[in-house]
C-alpha cells in the first residue's frame, strides 16, 4: 500500500466536455485521521492527481490539539490550505444566541446540534451543513471562479476522507458543478489502515476531529475528553449555557425539555464513564453530511 500510485474512480458521465475550464481537485480537510492520511498520501504522490488545494472548514468547536495538528500539517503539504468559517460566528456562539422573532415576538434559539431533549428525542441538526458544507462550498466556488447562478459544467472534484469502514456516510453531490469522490474507499482503506500508513511513513498519529461537545460522541471519546481539563471545562460550560439559552425560548419555540449532550439526559459532569452500559453508541455513522470526524 505504501508505494502504490492510485487514481481514484471518476464517473465517466461527469467528465467535462473538451475545452471546459479546469476541474479543481480540492480536499475537504478535517485534520482528523482519515483526511490527514489522504492529504499526506496525495503529497507523496500515492494518490493522484495532485490536489490544487485543501479547505479546512472551522466550526470553532474543535479541541485545541486539532488546531495544533493542522498548523503542523500545513507546511508538509505542497498545496495551499484555505481556512474558512461560517458567517455570523462560531457554532458555539450561534447555538447559544437567543433571538426574537419579528413576526411573533417569540424568543428562540436555533436548533443546530443534535442535543438530546429530555423526553423528546433529538434537537434538529444543521451543524454540518451550515458550518462545514456551506462555507466549504462557498470557498470552492470562489477558487473555481464560479460567479452568479450555478453552472452545469463540472468545475470541482471534492475529496472526502471517509474510509472503507464508514461507507454508510458516503454522499453524492447535490450540485452539478461539484463531484464528490472518496479516495480512501476506492483504496479499501479503513481507519486502522490510515493509522498504519501514518506510522509506517514516520508521521505522528493524528487527533480525532470533531466538536468537543458533539452529542454523537461515543463512550470512549467522552471518557477521553473528561481527562482533558481545558476541554472538559468547556464542554460542561457549553451544556449549561445551552440549557440556559433554551429556557428563554417562548411560545411555539419553547422546547419540551432541557437539551443534554449525553443520551442519558443527565448533566455531562455527573456521568460515570467507567460504566460501559451507560451510553448508546451513536458515533459519526449518523452524521448528516459525511464531513465530520475525518
Amino acid at each position: 500500500m505504501g508505494s502504490t500510485v492510485h487514481n481514484f474512480y471518476i464517473d465517466p458521465k461527469k467528465v467535462p466536455p473538451e475545452g471546459s475550464p479546469k476541474v479543481l481537485e480540492l480536499i475537504s480537510l478535517g485534520a482528523g485521521v482519515q483526511s490527514t492520511t489522504m492529504a499526506l498520501m496525495a503529497a507523496k504522490g500515492e494518490i493522484t492527481p495532485m490536489p490544487d488545494a485543501a479547505i479546512f472548514a472551522d466550526t470553532g468547536g474543535e479541541p485545541q490539539h486539532v488546531y495544533d495538528h493542522l498548523e503542523q500539517l500545513i507546511p508538509q503539504l505542497p498545496f495551499p490550505v484555505h481556512k474558512v468559517k461560517a458567517a455570523g460566528g462560531s457554532l458555539e456562539e450561534v447555538s447559544l444566541r437567543v433571538r426574537t422573532s419579528k413576526k411573533t415576538g417569540n424568543r428562540y434559539t436555533k436548533s443546530l446540534i443534535p442535543a438530546h431533549i429530555d423526553g423528546a428525542g433529538l434537537m434538529g441538526r444543521r451543524c454540518t451543513k451550515d458550518f462545514k458544507i456551506t462555507p466549504l462550498r462557498k470557498k470552492a466556488r470562489e477558487l473555481a471562479g464560479i460567479v452568479g447562478k450555478q453552472t452545469k459544467v463540472l468545475r470541482v472534484r471534492q475529496w472526502i476522507g471517509i474510509s472503507q469502514d464508514e461507507i454508510q456516510r458516503m454522499r453524492s453531490s447535490d450540485e452539478l458543478w461539484v463531484e464528490i469522490v472518496h479516495p480512501l474507499v476506492d483504496l479499501r482503506m479503513t481507519r486502522q489502515d490510515c493509522l498504519r500508513w501514518m506510522e509506517l511513513n514516520g508521521y505522528p498519529e493524528p487527533p480525532r476531529s470533531s466538536c468537543v461537545w458533539c452529542p454523537f460522541h461515543d463512550l470512549t471519546e467522552w471518557s477521553r475528553l473528561s481527562k482533558m481539563p481545558r476541554e472538559w471545562a468547556r464542554i460542561v460550560k457549553f451544556e449549561k449555557d445551552l440549557q440556559a439559552a433554551a429556557e428563554q425560548n417562548t411560545g411555539s419555540a419553547k422546547l419540551s425539555g432541557l437539551p443534554y449532550l449525553h443520551p442519558d439526559r443527565i448533566p455531562i459532569d455527573e456521568i460515570d464513564f467507567d460504566v460501559p452500559d451507560k451510553q448508546m453508541d451513536f458515533g459519526f455513522l449518523n452524521e448528516c453530511g459525511g464531513m465530520c470526524g475525518v
